[in-house]
Parts: C-alpha cells; structure tokens; sequence
C-alpha cells in the first residue's frame, strides 16, 4: 500500500521511519508529476519542497503551529500532507486551489499569492500570540525570489526588534524565484552556498572527524548544522545576523533529518530565527532540471515522461508584445525593458537575449521598479515596465506620485488583464482600469487584438511627458477586429445602417468579438447598435459625448471592475458634457472570484453576450414603454439562433 495513501494529516508522519519518510518523498514526486502533468499547475516549485515541508509538519503541529507559504504557489505538498490528495481538478472549478485557501482547510491561512507578505504576516500572529499567552509557534516559508521584495525587509526590521518573540523563518533558496533570482540579496546568498574555502575546510573537516572515534561524526553533523558551526569560521558574516536574528544553515534541503535537527533547534529557541534551507527546484524531474528557463515554474499540460506539451496553442498576447518589443528596441536605442523577477512570463525574454544591456531585472519589488523608471525617463532614456495587472497594485503611489506627478515618459505593460480565471482572486487583472483613472496624465491603451497591441505600444512609447499603460489578457490572442469607421481617436467595429440608432455600445480591449457578438443578438430584437472600440480608454474621447447624444442608450463593457472603471469614466464625461443618455455598465461586481476557467468565471458574473443581450434588450424595451416593472425586463430573452 502507498504510504502517501496512509497519510490523513499530519500527525500521520509521526509513526514514520527515516526510511519510510524517503520512500514518501519518492511517492510524493511521482503523484505531482502525474497529477500537475494532467491538469497544469506549478510543478517545479513544489518538486523542490518535498523534504522540506515533511520536515516542517513532522516538527510542528499545525493548525496549532500555523505555517504561513510565500507566495503559496509551493503548497501542493502541504495539501498532501494535510489532507487533500484529490489533484483531479486542481485549478478548476470545484477542485483545488492552487494555493493555500482557509476555505479548503483549517491548515492554510495566507491566500493571497503576491510575494513577500508572509513575513508581515507571521509578525502580526507572532505579536497576537504574545498578547493572548499562546504557546503555539510561528513558521513563515519564503523562497529566495521573494527576498528580493522589500516587504520582507521591512518585516524583517520589526521582527529582529523582538528578541524573545518565537517566529521561525525558513529560507527556501533554490537561487530562484521564476528563473534565476537576481541582486546584491541573492549575492549574498550564493556566497554562503559557494564559499571555496569553506567548502574546502568543510570536506578536509569531515575527514578528520570521521576518522575520530566516538565523537567524530556527531562533532561534524552539530557543527555543520549549528549556527555557529563551521560556516562561520570561514563564510561572510550573514546579514541575517547584523540584523539581529539567530541563523541555522545553510541546511540541505533534501535531508530529512538535517532538516528536521535544525527546525527542532529553531523551534526551541525562544525568539526569531533565520533558517537557511538549500533546495533544488524540480528536483527529481530530469525535464524540469533541464528547463533553464525557469524549471517548469508553472506548466501547462504536459507529457509526464517527456514534459513536453500535449497540445501547443496559438500566438498569445505576451508573445505578440515580446516580438513587438524587440522591433521597437531595433529601431529605437532609448527604449529599455524592466520586470520584476518576471522576464519570461511577460515576454521579455527575447528583448532580453537581444538587448541584454537594456534590460533591468528588479527582483519582486514592482515599488522600485516603477521609481527606477521614473529616474530613468527623467534621464532621457524610455523605460517599459511589463507587470501582470494585479501586481502593478503593489505600485501605484509610485505611479501617481514619482511618474505621473513628474511627468515622466514611462510605458507599463499590463499582462493578464481582466478575468484570468484559474489562479484565483489575487490574479484576476480586475483593479487596474479603476485604480489608474485616478492618475492625472496618465493615458491607458485597451488594444482589442494582435494588431493593437503592436499599434498602441508603438502610441505610448511616443508619449513622453506622461506615463502609458497598455494592457492585455492571458492567453492565445484571436483574430482580428478590422475596424469600418472612425470616430475621433475611436475606432468604429460595428454601424447601425440607420440614422437612428438605439444602443452606443463601448467595447474595452479584448472583449470586442462578445460585443460584436451582442449586437448581433440585439439585430434579431430589432434594437439597432453601433459598436466602437474606444483604444485608449483614458482619457475619455472628446468624440464620445456627441456620438453618445445620437443614441437612445450607452452601453459600456469592460473586462475590470465596475467599481471606477471605463463605464464610470464614460458616465462621467457624458455628464460633464451635459449629455443625458441612459447608461448601463457591464463588467466584473466587487468582490473575489473564486478560481476557475475564465469563461466559467464569465458566465458565474453575467459578463456573456446572452446576458447582456438580455438585460440590453430590457432596457430599450421599458424606454419604448413595453414593460412596466423591472421583473417584466428581467423576463426578456433575446432570440437564439
């Protein structure tokens, strides 16, 4: 019998030999290769803390012990241990997350999956505790990558203040976050793994400790794993320590007892400690250690025995921005790309092999990041900052306050805007387009399809004295939208072939072809509609207004928040014109999405084209006086093919 079968929870480690605990890690690698290879997920990432999170559970005693993960995305051995081993519909709706989530189970507790909080979260329970005489314990998992953010160290300043506070911090150092972990921290760190002559000393050590009898080899292992073992007679003084926290390590990742020593020693301590974990990522999976790129961080799905994906897709968006990226470098030496550990997943890798020296990679910190840019812009060179939409949230008083304000010439690239379904509340890219009408200057770029995203990103690196934000869905981009019109600086998708028509409908970015869609099945209800794709939805076009004033009714749809977003901008600017239409505003409601597919996440919040057609089809209907209660509108169906 499996012995990952056996294990219910975690105290079901406890009766396990050394023996028995490795044969599980083996079990354990093989079950994630099979299961993350059917359905996609991060494979890499937990590959590499099979050792280390058996150790964590087998020392502490969660939910007691609460055992916090940044940024989550390395939980899926946690979920074994604790319970859930029904991968079948990992992602998918009904199935699990694929981070921790409180809803799942009483072990989770941080859902969200932006790096570098859990040590700001670990100092407030650590804190709570203390102030309710807890005798529980506090670990917070952080992998090198998200020490890069400055969060962290700012966490870690409060939590070395408190000398007898218990909070144990393991380091997973694999040297990456996505791919290899760039700047002066993850420096450090290699140094500590790297140091000749301590590798040297170590090996000479060994020899002549083992070859003592009696006290040889527990002389060794104490010294090897202790803090102030042999690492510190020969490696740099760590900066852990300079801070004021004890340091263990560095500790192999892989070995269950030598982790487990340390843990137990860090457990006992009585205050804050550091310890440091050496971990391979896809470890055990020859295609993830041969993938350089970034070992199979994330993976689609894929051929267990090859890692080869099983179906290839069409051109995405990232890739058409990439691509679009290394023309504009050609033709223009000024333009220099920015990401935060992120330069692969938002397609910057090929500008990057092109133009190595124009690339900036600031670790999971998007804050510096957009202040790097802005220094950048004031000295004459036009930075691209290309961010996934969620994270850019982690940045905007330095959008408003260090970029806008100074009228810097920077463009962000918003990656995976608007529904993305699978990875949950904290990746939907459904914030941006509210937060950021709040900019003064600031020029925000929907583009609809491929083409637009190489026109418009050629529109805002022209923009010099103001910042540009262009952003994009996730996924294999469709076919065009040709345009049969303009309108101002708006492109015309769809004329009504009357000078009277009923519906104005705004089309923001990717949603064009479900508008297109929506005015076909407003056509069979005999309701007329032009539709336009504004392209640059902030500021509102001046053309919009007296085009509006043509219609009998506004309708806008938009791929964000309705709270602040492109349907309240266009209100807003009817308003000020003094334009009286009706307006009616589709897009995401106010609260978190569970994960799912993006089209069952669509059709979960009404953002379909029967939907809309639907409630569209109501309100022209009670403006013609037809129906006389809002249940009678509710009623309406438009026809179906």
């Amino acid at each position: 019998m499996p012995l990952l079968t056996r294990i219910r929870g975690p105290r079901d480690l406890d009766r396990l030999s050394l023996e028995d605990l490795d044969r599980l890690a083996e079990e354990i690698r093989n079950f994630l290769v099979d299961a993350v290879s059917k359905t996609g997920g991060h494979l890499g990432p937990n590959l590499g803390v099979v050792e280390l999170t058996i150790a964590l559970h087998r020392v502490f005693e969660s939910p007691k012990d609460k055992v916090l993960w940044d940024t989550g995305h390395q939980s899926y051995v946690h979920k074994l241990l604790t319970g859930r081993q029904d991968f079948s519909k990992l992602k998918m709706k009904g199935g699990l997350s694929g981070y921790p989530s409180q809803a799942e189970s009483e072990h989770d507790v941080i859902e969200n999956s932006h790096a570098s909080t859990v040590l700001g979260w670990a100092d407030g329970i650590a804190k709570a505790n203390e102030i309710l005489r807890r005798d529980s314990h506090v670990v917070a998992v952080i992998g090198d990558g998200a020490l890069t953010g400055g969060m962290a160290w700012e966490a870690l300043n409060n939590i070395a203040d408190a000398k007898d506070r218990p909070l144990v911090i393991v380091v997973n150092d694999n040297e990456r976050s996505y791919a290899p972990t760039i700047g002066g921290l993850a420096n450090h760190l290699a140094t500590l793994r790297t140091t000749d002559g301590y590798e040297r000393f170590l090996a000479r050590g060994k020899d002549l400790l083992e070859r003592t009898p009696v006290v040889g080899k527990p002389l060794f292992d104490t010294l090897h794993g202790a803090k102030k073992g042999l690492k510190d007679f020969i490696a740099p003084q760590g900066m852990f320590e300079d801070l004021g926290l004890k340091y263990v390590g560095p500790i192999d990742g892989h070995d269950i007892e030598a982790l487990e020593s340390a843990l137990a020693r860090a457990k006992r301590f009585g205050g804050p400690v550091i310890v440091h974990c050496l971990t391979e990522k896809g470890r055990g999976y020859q295609p993830a250690l041969q993938d350089e790129a970034d070992r199979f961080h994330a993976v689609g799905r894929i051929h267990p025995d090859t890692g080869l994906p099983i179906a290839s897709s069409g051109a995405d968006w990232t890739s058409v921005f990439g691509e679009e990226m290394v023309k504009l470098g050609e033709e223009r030496e000024d333009v220099v790309a920015i990401t935060a550990a992120m330069l692969q997943p938002v397609g910057l890798d090929r500008f990057a092999k092109r133009f190595p020296e124009r690339v900036y990679d600031v670790g999971i910190a998007e804050q510096h990041g957009a202040v790097s840019a802005a220094g950048l812009a004031h000295a004459g060179v036009h930075p691209v900052f290309a961010v996934y939409a969620t994270f850019l949230n982690r940045a905007f008083d330095q959008v408003l306050m260090d970029v806008a304000l100074h009228k810097c010439g920077v463009t962000f690239v918003l990656d995976r805007a608007g529904v993305t379904g699978t990875d949950g509340a904290s990746h939907n890219g459904m914030w941006d387009m509210s937060i950021l009408q709040v900019v003064p200057g600031l020029r925000l770029a929907a583009p609809r399809d491929a083409d637009q995203v190489r026109a418009q990103l050629r529109e805002a690196v022209a923009v010099d004295d103001a910042p540009t934000v262009v952003r994009f869905s996730k996924g294999a981009v469709g076919p065009a939208v040709p345009a049969v019109g303009r309108v101002g600086g708006m492109d015309v998708l769809r004329e009504p072939g009357t000078h009277t028509p009923d519906v104005l409908l705004v089309s923001v970015g990717a949603l064009a072809p479900m508008c297109l869609e929506i005015a076909g099945l407003l056509e069979k209800q005999g309701i007329t509609t032009t539709v336009v794709d504004p392209r640059w939805v902030k500021p509102v076009d001046e053309a919009m207004a007296p085009l509006a004033e043509r219609h009998r009714v506004v309708v806008t749809v938009e791929d964000n928040s309705r709270v602040g977003g492109v349907g309240s901008a266009v209100a807003q600017a009817l308003r000020d014109a003094g334009v009286d239409v009706p307006l009616r505003d589709f897009g995401i409601p106010p609260r978190f999405l569970d994960h799912a597919s993006r089209a069952e996440v669509m059709a979960e919040i009404g953002l379909t084209a029967p939907d809309i057609a639907r409630q569209v089809t109501g309100l022209v209907a009670k403006l013609d006086g037809k129906y006389g209660s809002a249940a009678e509108v509710d009623s309406v169906q438009p026809a179906r093919d």
